[in-house]
C-alpha cells in the first residue's frame, strides 16, 4: 500500500509542474535553509518554524513524491533548530589583511596544521567563542578566491575580517595594498568527504577533569553534549581556545552528541578518553 501511495503522490508532484501551474520548490520557496537544495532538512525546519499546515504539507508531498522516507531520513539527520547559526551560503564582507602566524600556536589549537592548506584569523566576533575555530571558508578577493582553514582569532579585527596568512594574501590582491575588500562563506571541509570527525583530548584529561576537541567537521561545530550515567545529554562548557571541558564525564568511553551551525546533529558512542590523544570517530556531518 505505501508503494501505491507514494506513485500516486509522484505521478500528481510531477503532473502540477509540468503543467504550470504550481512547482512546490519553487512556490513555496522551499529551500528553507538556503543550501541551493530541497530536502528533508528544509521539511524539518519548516515543521518546526511554521503553522501553515497546508505548507508543511504540500512540501511532505513534493518529497515524497521523489520518493523520500521521511521518517528515516528525520530520524538520522535531525536538526537541532536552536544551535542554527546561519543559513548554509551566507556571504560575509569585510577586509582582509595578513600576517605571520596561524600554523602554530593558533587560538583554535588545531597544531599540527598541514603546511598544503591556506589558514587564516577571523576576527573576534565571528569567531563567536570559537565557535568558527576549523571552519573551512572559501575567501574572495580582486584577484580570485582561495580555500582557508580558521585557525587564529584576530581580536581587534572587525566583523566581517579575516587576517590571511603571508603566503596567501598574493593571490587575492596586491600585497603592496596591505588591506583589502573580501567577502567569505563557510564550506564543507575537503578532508571531512571521506573520513568521520575525531575527538582530540587535551593534555591532563583524567577521569576528574577533561578536555575535548572536535576535529575534522564538515562544517563548524556549535555544541557538544556527552550521555551521562542517567541517560541524559549534558552539554559541554565550550573555551575561547576551542575545546569542550567538564569535571564531570568520567573516564568513558564516551557516547557524544556534536551539533553543527546549520542544526545537523551526529551521535558517536565508545569513544575512548586517551590523554593528549585522538580518537577516532564513526560519523560525519550530513552536505
Amino acid at each position: 500500500m505505501k508503494k501505491i501511495t507514494v506513485k500516486i503522490v509522484s505521478i500528481v508532484a510531477a503532473a502540477l509542474c509540468m503543467m504550470n501551474t504550481i512547482c512546490v520548490a519553487e512556490t513555496l520557496n522551499t529551500d528553507i535553509n538556503s543550501d541551493g537544495k530541497t530536502n528533508v532538512f528544509d521539511y524539518v525546519i519548516l515543521k518546526r518554524q511554521s503553522a501553515e499546515i497546508e505548507k508543511i504539507q504540500l512540501l511532505r508531498d513534493f518529497l515524497l513524491g521523489r520518493e523520500v522516507d521521511l521518517e528515516q531520513e528525520e530520524n538520522q539527520y535531525p536538526i537541532d533548530e536552536s544551535a542554527i547559526l546561519e543559513p548554509k551560503g551566507t556571504v560575509h564582507y569585510g577586509e582582509g589583511t595578513f600576517y605571520g602566524g596561524g600554523y602554530v600556536g593558533g587560538c583554535a589549537m588545531l597544531d599540527p596544521v598541514p603546511t598544503d592548506i591556506w589558514v587564516a584569523a577571523m576576527n573576534i566576533a565571528d569567531y563567536n567563542n570559537a565557535q568558527l575555530a576549523g571552519a573551512y571558508i572559501e575567501l574572495t578577493g580582486e584577484l580570485g578566491s582561495i580555500k582557508m582553514l580558521v585557525t587564529d582569532l584576530l581580536p581587534e579585527g572587525k566583523k566581517g575580517d579575516v587576517d590571511l596568512c603571508e603566503a596567501a594574501f598574493p593571490l587575492i590582491a596586491p600585497v603592496e595594498k596591505g588591506r583589502v575588500d573580501i567577502s567569505w562563506k563557510i564550506i564543507p571541509l575537503d578532508t571531512a568527504e571521506d573520513a568521520p570527525v575525531s575527538y582530540k583530548f587535551k593534555e591532563g584529561s583524567s577521569p576528574y577533569w577533561c578536555g575535548v576537541q572536535v576535529r575534522n567537521h564538515r562544517y563548524p561545530v556549535s555544541k557538544l553534549e556527552y550521555l551521562d550515567a542517567n541517560g541524559e545529554f549534558v552539554e559541554l562548557e565550550r573555551k575561547q581556545y576551542n575545546f569542550f571541558e567538564s569535571d564531570g564525564m568520567g573516564a568513558g568511553p564516551f557516547t557524544f552528541r556534536v551539533t553543527d551551525i546549520y542544526g545537523q546533529v551526529i551521535v558517536d558512542e565508545d569513544i575512548p578518553m586517551i590523554a593528549d590523544g585522538i580518537s577516532q570517530g564513526q560519523s560525519q556531518f550530513p552536505l
